[in-house]
Formats: C-alpha cells, structure tokens, sequence
C-alpha cells in the first residue's frame, strides 16, 4: 500500500507537472518564434505586442471565470479542459496566414494558461500533505521552467538552420524558411498538450471539493490515495470541524458579511491579490518573452542572442531546484525575501546598463517625415549607408553615432491612433525594410480601436495623413556590454526562480481560506495577467520612444513593493495545513 501511495503521488505530480509545462511553453515558445515572425508577417511593433500580449488577454479572460468553473465542474475536468484548448490553439497558430487567426491562436493558449494558473495550484494544494505540500507545487513552477528551456532549446535549434541557410546568400529562401521556422516552432509544443490532457483523466478530483459538494466517502476514498489512513483520518476530522464552524456562523444570517469583510478572508485575500500583482510588476514575463529581442538590442548578435536566451532559461531550470528543495525547509517568507531583494538590485544594473548607451540617441523624424508618399507609406532599408545618410541631417546628436553600428525604431501616428515599427540594426544584413504604412497604424475595427485608445476616433483618424513622431537611432553597444547586460539578466531571473518563482503559486493556493479559495485564486490571477498583459502590450512602443532603461527602472520599483510585503506582512506557511492557515488568520491560532 505504502508503494502505491507513494507512486499515485509521483503521477500526479507529474500530471501537474505537465500543467506547468504547458504554462511554461506558453510564456517561452514566443521569444524564440518572435524574431521570425517579425522578420516574415509585415506586422509593426504594435502589433507584435499584441501577439505576445494576446496568450495573457486569454489568461485575463479565463482566469475571470476560473474559479467558477472549478467549483461548478470541478478541479480534475477544468484541468482537463485546459489541455484540450492548449492542444487546439497549436494548429491554429501553426496554419495562420494572418493577423487576426494569429492573435486567436493565442488567445486560445491564454485561456488555456489562466485556467491551468488557477486550477492546477489549486488542485495541488488542496491534494497534497501539509508536509510535502511546498515541495509539490514547487514542482509544478520547476516544470514551467522545464517548459521555457523546451522552448529555448528548440529557437536555438532553429536559429542555427537559419543561419545555415542565410549563408547560402538566397534572400527569398532565406525568407520563406523564416516563414517556416515560427510555425515548426509552435508545432513542437503540441505532445506536451496531449500527454496533460491524457494524464489529466488519470487522477481522482480533489477531496475538498468532493467534501464541500457532501460527497464525504468520496472525499475519504481520495485522501487515502495519497496519505495514510492515520493522516487521511486527520484531515477529514480537521475538514468536518472547519465546515462546522462556519456552518455555525452562517446559521447566525452572517453569510454575506463573513464571505467578504471578516479578516480572515480580506487579510489573506489582499495579501495573496499583492503577491501576485507585484510577481508580474517586475517584468517577468516580458522579460522572458523579449529576452531575445533585449539581448540583441543590448550588443549581441543574432546567434549570440539566442545562446543568451538558453543559459537564461537554463539558469531559472536550475535555480528552481534549488527553491523546491529549501522552500520546506527554509520556508516561504525568507524565499520571496531573499529573491526580492535580489530581483531590484538586478533590475537596477541592467537599467544603468542600458542608460549608458540610450543616452546617445538622434531623431530624424524630419527626414523620415520627408520620405512618406503620395499613398502614405515609407519604406526604408536600414543599413550602414542609409543609416548615416539619416544621422547626417540631425547634427551633433546624429553625427555623435554616425559610421557606427546604430539602431532605429519609427514612432508614427494617424490622428488619435499611434504604432512602432519594428528595430533593425545596421549591421544585421538579413533584415528586412522597415514599412510603414497608415493602414499598420489604424485598427481594423471600432472594437479594437476601443481597446488601443477608448478615447479614439476612428474615422476621422482614417482621414488624417501619416505622420512621423520620432525615427529614434541608438547606438548599438558593444558584444561586452552585450554579456553584462546578460549577466544582470541571469542573475535577476536567478532570484527569481528561487524566491517569488516557487513561492507564488503556493502562497496564493495557501494563503486564500478554503471558502472562498477558487474564486479568491481567480481574482488574484486576473489582476496578475492584467498587469502581465498590459506591459507586455506597451514593451515594444514604451521602448522605442523612452528605451529600455526606463522598463527596467519601472518594474525595479515594482520589486521594492514585493520586498517589502515579504518581510512585513507575510506569515510563514510552511508545515501547516490549510486548516490551520486559515485558523491563523482568523485569529484563532
């Protein structure tokens, strides 16, 4: 018996496990399909963002019925639906020929990552011993780490062949295998999907919800397939004393009063809501999903970049081992504190890093302005010559960094509406031209138009000529200063993975009272994704006009805000049932 206890724990880690990595391809897979999909869609800046932002709108969204639905259907057929939407939105991103489809395809991986964010957590917490409880879910973040190296090592797999075939000096081949490099890249994430959604048919639901619904030996019968029947016995009596206490209370006409103002539900709520707000408010997904993007930028090349990107991934696979073997052992609190801290003192150097070179910047607005035509479109080829052609015209600033490898991002505008072109360097021989047209300014629609300005108007905006903001040039800084930035980015995504990485998910599922859990999580995970999906929608254009520097300065104060609920207001979890979590805040402990 102790043998089968002991194996149905290992599958359903690994089931959940496979949840996390899911989520974790869904975070990664885009670094490494970006560059392609950049260099081969016609998309601007703008809508690349939306791109990367789309799998987190699809988070927002079903993470505003996440909890709901856990409750309604329960815990094991939500995860299983989770992976059925993982596995549909592969093709529909892999066969897409335009905009829209693409951003569907994402939405869909979104939904399918906010259900999994909520649902598996929560099933982990409320199946696992208080003993192992922290050393499980912390599983579940090692496998999304797992997924974000899967990632990376197939965009680093990838990046090789294209170098291959750029050598061959065949601009159209060149092209049409870029074309079929984001696709292949999206296609390799599909078994994952598939073995989650088999593993998810395995397991038994959650005896908490089996419990709550007044199916007390079913509830029994899963506690035992993990415990033994000493433990399992524990449980049900701390279960049955905690759902007679509020049985008592609520018989008393204080059901609705107790449900949302006593303190044990408001204090671990608001706290669990801050958690996850500030776990975004430092950038992380961002980070992960433009680290390509940043490290080029940053002095690399395209093959340095991406072998960047792996040690990166590689760096948070492993230093979350570590967090999963000391989080019982060191606890949660001194974790996200130590990991904090960590985070801002990183965040600060790369800031600092950046701001060296950004400092250094011409605009040539005027003469890119002088290049829209007749029918409102620019094109320009951004190369040595060109670039110092441009650079020429905007005097001491432009001369500064001309015949130097630079950098330029267009910032254009049609009436209420504004985009960003992509960036291309100088001295990258297979890029492309920068187009630029007032069509890739304007949405498609007035629903989307809503969505990019609610104070916008759209058909006056499709009446008013193209104008160009700025045409920012920067210096591309040194392969040196290129490995220092990646260092600091190392050593920001160690902290990371050690502290906040393992931690959140668990302070969230221990943290909320078992009343209110699945909904409580739900809530908390959709203001996580909103503040996930509104910087990954302001990345690219927030840096081609301000640069990076001011991303990185912004999400290290967002980690001074983590720190300091770490070590003020956040109470040790480890080795307490959530029975007794809650009685804690309740003041009874």
């Amino acid at each position: 018996m102790r043998d089968e206890k002991a194996d149905y724990n290992h599958f359903l880690l690994l089931v959940a496990g496979l949840g996390g990595l899911l989520y974790g391809v869904d975070v990664g897979i885009i670094a490494g399909a970006l560059p392609y999909l950049e260099a081969t869609s016609g998309l601007n800046a703008g809508q690349l963002s939306i791109v990367v932002a789309a799998v987190l709108l699809g988070s927002v969204i079903s993470c505003i019925f996440a909890g709901a639905l856990a409750d309604w259907i329960g815990r094991k057929p939500l995860m299983t639906v989770s992976g059925v939407l993982f596995v549909i939105s592969i093709p529909v991103i892999a066969l897409s020929h335009d905009y829209q489809l693409l951003v569907l395809g994402r939405v869909l991986q979104g939904i399918s990552a906010g259900l999994i964010g909520v649902v598996v957590p929560l099933y982990l917490a409320e199946c696992l011993a208080a003993s192992n409880r922290g050393k499980g879910t912390g599983i579940f973040q090692w496998l999304l780490t797992l997924g974000i190296v899967t990632a990376a090592i197939v965009g680093m797999f990838f990046s090789l062949r294209v170098e291959q075939v750029a050598r061959l000096g065949d601009p159209a081949a060149l092209f049409a295998f870029k074309d079929a490099t984001w696709r292949h890249i999206f296609w390799v994430s599909l078994p994952p999907g598939i073995l989650f959604v088999v593993g998810s048919l395995m397991v038994t639901e959650s005896p908490r919800w089996l419990f709550r619904r007044g199916e007390r030996a079913a509830a029994y019968a899963a506690l035992l397939r993990s415990r033994t029947t000493q433990q399992a016995d524990y449980e049900l009596e701390e279960m049955e004393q905690a759902a007679a206490a509020e049985k008592h209370k609520t018989s008393n006409g204080a059901r609705l009063r107790e449900s949302l103002w006593q303190r044990k539900y408001v204090v671990p709520f608001v706290l669990a809501c801050v958690i996850l707000v500030c776990n975004q408010a430092t950038g992380v997904n961002s980070i992960i999903g433009y680290n390509i993007d940043i490290l080029f930028q940053s002095g690399l090349s395209d093959l340095q970049a991406h072998w960047g990107y792996v040690i990166f991934t590689m760096v948070n696979f492993l230093m979350t081992i570590g967090g999963v073997l000391l989080v019982d052992r060191k606890g949660r609190k001194f974790l996200l504190s130590v990991g904090a801290a960590g985070i801002i003192v990183s965040l600060l150097c790369t800031g600092l890093l950046f701001r060296r070179t950004e400092r250094l910047r011409a605009d040539s607005r005027a003469t890119v302005q002088s290049m829209v035509s007749a029918n409102q479109k620019v094109t320009l080829l951004y190369d040595q010559n060109s670039a110092d052609k441009l650079l020429s015209a905007d005097g001491d600033a432009g001369k500064a960094i001309s015949h130097q490898p630079t950098s330029l991002i267009v910032i254009y505008s049609c009436g209420d509406f504004h985009a960003a072109s992509k960036v291309v360097r100088s001295d990258d021989n297979s890029a492309g031209p920068i187009e630029i047209t007032r069509e890739s300014c304007l949405p498609a629609n007035k629903v989307v138009a809503f969505f990019s300005n609610p104070f916008g108007n759209l058909d006056r905006s499709r009446q008013t000529p193209l104008r160009i903001d700025n045409a920012l040039s920067t210096l591309v800084p040194s392969e040196e200063n290129g490995w220092l930035v990646a260092t600091s980015l190392f050593l920001f995504m160690a902290f990371f993975a050690i502290g906040p990485g393992v931690c959140v998910w668990l302070a969230l599922s221990e943290l909320m009272p078992t009343r209110i859990r699945s909904n409580g999580m739900s809530i908390a995970v959709l203001m996580n994704q909103v503040v996930s999906t509104a910087i990954a929608a302001i990345f690219l254009p927030t840096v081609g006009k301000y640069g990076y520097s001011i991303m990185f300065f912004g999400f290290a104060g967002g980690a001074v805000i983590y720190l300091i609920t770490a070590v003020w207001f956040l109470p040790e979890t480890k080795g307490k049932t959530l029975e007794e979590i809650e009685a804690h805040f309740g003041g009874t402990q």
